[in-house]
């Protein structure tokens, strides 16, 4: 994968949190007002919880999210869910040398001195910015994550309830 693990994992905790949250004055769900803690995430997620400490801090750094401490606090979004692109969550995380950097790692690979791959990469990197930079939280699919959602709230299949 071209993200790194640290980015995989923001990416995941960031439509995470965009698919919780309470009801805002109209009545549509309003996750930049709920904090849930980061033990919470990392549980349901399967995430390290130091490893998702230091990704959340990136992210707040960033201006993606805000934290509070103490009882009742957490990580929320700042924004709603349709105002934060990928793009963002990637470059606060991983910076921008997925869109602008040599495939190969090459130095000096460019129009001057192109790599093997370079052309094709170009276009490649063009294309996927553009639908990182286009697709918001909101606009991702939570199918991958529903079983980690659904695992928080039911117990596993075949245990015994009482």
């Amino acid at each position: 994968m071209l993200l790194s693990k640290r980015c995989e994992y923001g990416l995941r905790a960031m439509l995470y949190l965009s698919t919780l949250g309470s009801e805002a004055e109209d009545g549509a769900p309003d996750p930049t007002q709920e904090y849930v803690s980061i033990e919470t995430i990392s549980d349901d997620l399967d995430i390290g919880v130091s490893f998702l400490t230091k990704v959340f801090q990136q992210l707040n750094e960033a201006g993606l999210l805000t934290s509070k401490r103490g009882r009742g606090g957490g990580v929320a979004l700042t924004r709603a869910p349709d105002a934060i692109s990928l793009y963002e969550i990637v470059v606060a995380i991983d910076g921008t040398a997925l869109f602008e950097e040599c495939v190969l790692g090459l130095p000096g690979c460019g129009e001057a001195e192109p790599c093997p791959l370079h052309e094709h990469w170009t276009e490649e990197r063009e294309r996927m910015k553009t639908t990182f930079q286009k697709t918001t939280l909101a606009e991702v699919p939570d199918v991958r994550l529903t079983p980690f959602l659904e695992e928080a709230v039911d117990p596993p299949a075949g245990s015994a309830s009482s």
